[in-house]
């Protein structure tokens, strides 16, 4: 298989290829590559953080007592910080990269965000399980998670006073798209998920007195639905498949959306809902290598980040550090902007997160220090804020630039290019190029991780 087709399959479904992983499947084929990452992945291994010490915040205890309830909420809240934290480690240094990435997929699309540590790593969890399943389970269970529940206001869903909120972004947001329901649908189907509810402890509760046992229409088809059913419906309609298609095809393949390639996956994922088969399919078809979507797309802070790590290894010393970056960038994990999750693309840049990103890599490699030839406005003002920032401590992080040197030991330095620049190079990039003195390779790395090409996968 092609060095650049390893390399552009590993960008999408992982988050970037090192050197002695690229020289073990240079001589593969592409059905041995693409079947390897599915069966690193065939396994799941639950993401968790020492939790022991909020263990005696129980249902008995924190239930009608509100001190101990607001002293839970403030120590789980810490405790999300370094969730996060070690999710990012874990997107750094996991050999099960498919299912990582399909979490993180997933994660922007039943977008949720829950203030309770148990709660949020239990739908975290939730998600990386189903992550390659079957679409219908996945929705089903996604529907009794209590981060869910309380995020779309589930909970308050009663019989003779339903809530609409959660119906209405099942369709629109996680299984339909916009228009493709009406709102005599939404109130139908949110009488069916009445009596959702769970406890403390995060188990599912169906309240039966709370539900709503009488007939229900949606769809044009009439019965006593509860909540799997409407789902079930839902399923029936080509339209799911389509609109699940469609969002993965933009995200693993190309914001450009190519309409027969969207109804080719549409046809097979619409036969049982198996993500894994849809996404084997895409990785093993002639498109997905055609040259039109090699680094077409503008890297999430979360990938650009978690690349830079991956090639060069850092250790944050803080969880704050993580947090910090992630705000700067616009993308901060566990903390999404609203229902609809982030838009991504060239929502990703503005005039105030370019100027990180081209930064973000001497800042956490070099110290905030690169050679450049001469500087303008838009250095000194970014180097003006980054010495402010520094002496209170920007980041704290340990480089282990001697694992880097091994990793990239067989290569020379004018090979770093092609293994850290996907896309084609502007013509101001090959001039500004010629001008670095490639004086070592970590400094030459650097150099690299701050150009605009960078920026794409």
């Amino acid at each position: 298989m092609k060095v650049q087709y390893i390399q552009h399959l590993y960008q999408r479904l992982g988050f970037g290829i090192v050197p002695n992983q690229l020289v073990q499947l240079a001589n593969k084929d592409r059905h041995q590559v693409v079947e390897e990452l599915f069966y690193m992945s065939s396994s799941m291994t639950n993401l968790s953080i020492d939790t022991t010490d909020l263990d005696h915040y129980t249902s008995e205890t924190v239930i009608g007592n509100k001190k101990k309830l607001f002293e839970f909420r403030d120590k789980s809240k810490e405790k999300l910080k370094a969730y996060n934290l070690a999710w990012i480690e874990r997107l750094i240094n996991t050999s099960e990269a498919l299912r990582e990435r399909m979490t993180l997929f997933w994660a922007n699309h039943f977008v949720c965000r829950d203030e309770n540590i148990f709660h949020m790593v239990q739908y975290n969890n939730i998600l990386r399980a189903n992550a390659l399943g079957n679409f219908g389970d996945f929705v089903k269970a996604i529907s009794k998670e209590p981060s869910m529940l309380k995020y779309l206001n589930n909970k308050q869903n009663r019989k003779q006073k339903p809530n609409e909120n959660f119906a209405r972004e099942l369709m629109e947001l996680f299984m339909l798209g916009e228009s493709h329901y009406s709102e005599e649908d939404i109130k139908e189907s949110a009488r069916a998920f009445t009596g959702y509810n769970n406890n403390f402890e995060g188990e599912f509760i169906f309240r039966r007195m709370h539900h709503d046992y009488g007939f229900k229409t949606f769809f044009g088809s009439t019965g006593r639905y509860n909540g799997d059913d409407i789902i079930d419906i839902i399923l029936e309609q080509k339209q799911c498949a389509r609109f699940i298609c469609k969002k993965i095809y933009s995200y693993f393949v190309n914001e450009t959306i190519d309409d027969a390639k969207v109804e080719e996956l549409t046809s097979i994922f619409y036969k049982d809902y198996n993500i894994e088969k849809l996404m084997r399919h895409i990785f093993m078809s002639d498109w997905f290598y055609q040259q039109e979507h090699i680094g077409a797309k503008i890297k999430s802070p979360i990938e650009f980040l978690v690349g830079i790590c991956r090639t060069v290894p850092v250790t944050f010393e803080s969880a704050m550090d993580v947090l910090k970056i992630q705000k700067l960038l616009g993308q901060m994990l566990l903390n999404p902007p609203n229902v609809a999750g982030w838009k991504g693309g060239k929502n990703w840049i503005d005039s105030n997160t370019i100027m990180i990103r081209l930064k973000l890599p001497s800042i956490l490699l070099a110290n905030a220090r690169i050679s450049t030839k001469e500087k303008g406005e838009f250095e000194d003002a970014f180097e003006t804020y980054i010495t402010k920032k520094r002496k209170n401590k920007f980041v704290n992080v340990t480089v282990d630039w001697e694992t880097f040197e091994k990793q990239f030991a067989d290569y020379s330095i004018n090979e770093l290019q092609e293994l850290l620049l996907l896309p084609k190079l502007s013509e101001g990039t090959k001039t500004y190029l010629k001008t670095l003195s490639k004086s070592s390779k970590q400094e030459y790395c650097v150099q690299l991780m701050s150009l605009p090409e960078y920026q794409m996968c």
